[in-house]
């Protein structure tokens, strides 16, 4: 980051960094044991350089991508530091960008805190407010919260901050993408000043570095290096194929019976819609989240695929940073991402936390200068591979493909205009082929070797 907060003390991230047992954490026993029935065992660097300084009611600014366990690195703390305190005052307040956010951190401040006399209410908008204002009245200590929704509550009367101890600002980044910062900073504006702040931003744009000097004293600074937490624990794999035929190349790769929970992202709500549709009509059942569906229907797809009755859920990038489910196997970029950053979000909704998954990335002909951006940031060449007995040859209608339906399956070409680079081949003034990073691994064994680009 170019810029640092007023007064703010560095943490420079170690090259490798020796492994810290969860245990070690400076927790009580209580949270030890949640932690644990979470299958928490060996800290994220997230978790193992946030904890110990927010324990202290340090302030904080910590840049990590999703992914990483930061989720638990500020929720621990907070029960951590009100664990003593009297019931049925509010003494955290965590403000976070989408409804899916604050579902997410509700879920797992109730599984880290299950051993601990802490209560929780989520406040999000889409859904009434009746059910909420009970919740938050009826003893809730931690408010995990959208901007918008809490300022309803605010200006109805029905919270009180004087006994804050703890805000959290998770997300930073894309809250203020999302145009909430008047709303965020009317809200902390109406907090008691005597608070520990801690700020959770995957990237520290301008907006967010002011935002910290206003309203954080002295921060501590923690930083986890992209790159790294992008490819530790993933396997990337890029499959090459027309654009009419992804759909169809999709379903052939969901023949692979270890593909048991799968995250498919696509470009846009219409195309996420359309591929949902074209799965189950090809009796693969899919869920579908994007920007457009209801708060009922965000839940219904959500809890289908944590539950098992679809293994598929696709989502447009507005989900990318708002779906935390245990266990995703896979995830598939239908579409390539414009954005080399959009990338490292949607791969890290697998290997969560330390674990191990796959990213396939499905790339045409004018995707392939997208792909070259991902791989530039990523630090190495993701491999190529075909599919065995895929039918590459097949042709699109006459006339050629629509670029946003038509083909064989709907589904045809990239961004209007194409990419920079068209074609397979190495794209010009790329840099010398690398392998890849640590803690990456090759490409699935049931597609062979990976090779170039046919």
């Amino acid at each position: 980051m170019s810029e640092k907060p007023r007064h703010a003390e560095s943490s420079a991230s170690a090259p490798s960094e020796p492994t810290v047992r969860f245990e070690e954490l400076p927790l009580h026993p209580s949270l030890h044991a949640g932690a644990r029935e979470m299958g928490y065992h060996a800290a994220t660097p997230i978790q193992s350089r946030a904890i110990p300084e927010a324990v202290l009611g340090r302030d904080l600014v910590a840049t990590a991508q999703t992914g990483t366990g930061k989720t638990a690195a500020f929720l621990l703390p907070i029960l951590e530091r009100t664990l003593d305190l009297p019931p049925g005052k509010i003494y955290a307040l965590v403000l976070t960008p989408t409804r899916e956010l604050a579902l997410q951190a509700e879920e797992f401040l109730r599984k880290l805190g299950r051993y601990t006399h802490r209560k929780g209410a989520a406040v999000y908008g889409g859904v009434g407010l009746e059910p909420q204002i009970q919740a938050v009245r009826g003893g809730a200590e931690i408010v995990v919260a959208t901007p918008g929704r809490l300022l309803d509550l605010m200006e109805r009367g029905h919270l009180d901050w004087r006994d804050l101890k703890v805000l959290v600002l998770d997300e930073a980044d894309r809250m203020l993408d999302m145009g909430f910062l008047p709303d965020v900073r009317r809200i902390l504006q109406a907090l008691p000043r005597e608070r520990q702040t801690m700020l959770f931003s995957a990237t520290m744009p301008p907006e967010v570095v002011a935002l910290a000097r206003e309203f954080l004293r002295s921060p501590k600074m923690v930083h986890v290096d992209p790159t790294t937490v992008a490819a530790v624990g993933v396997s990337h794999l890029a499959l090459p194929v027309p654009s009419h035929l992804k759909a169809e190349l999709l379903r052939e790769l969901l023949r692979d019976e270890t593909m048991t929970s799968v995250l498919v992202f696509a470009r846009t709500k219409h195309r996420a819609n359309r591929l949902a549709q074209q799965l189950n009509r090809w009796s693969i059942p899919a869920g579908v989240i994007h920007g457009n569906r209801s708060q009922n229907q965000r839940i219904q797809a959500l809890e289908g695929f944590r539950g098992g009755s679809h293994r598929l859920l696709v989502a447009t990038d507005i989900a990318a940073r708002g779906i935390d489910v245990e266990g995703v196997s896979h995830v598939v970029n239908f579409d390539v991402p414009h954005e080399p950053e959009v990338y490292i979000h949607r791969v890290g909704r697998t290997a969560r936390a330390q674990r191990r998954g796959d990213a396939f990335t499905l790339v045409s002909p004018d995707e392939e200068g997208d792909l070259t951006r991902i791989e530039r940031l990523l630090g190495f060449e993701v491999p190529r591979a075909k599919i065995p007995g895929f039918d590459y040859s097949a042709t699109a209608p006459a006339g050629g493909a629509p670029r946003e339906g038509g083909g064989r399956s709907g589904f045809a070409g990239g961004r209007p205009g194409g990419g920079r680079f068209r074609g397979r081949g190495r794209a010009p003034g790329r840099g010398p082929r690398r392998g890849p990073s640590p803690g990456s691994r090759p490409g699935p064994r049931r597609f062979g070797r990976p090779h170039g680009p046919p």
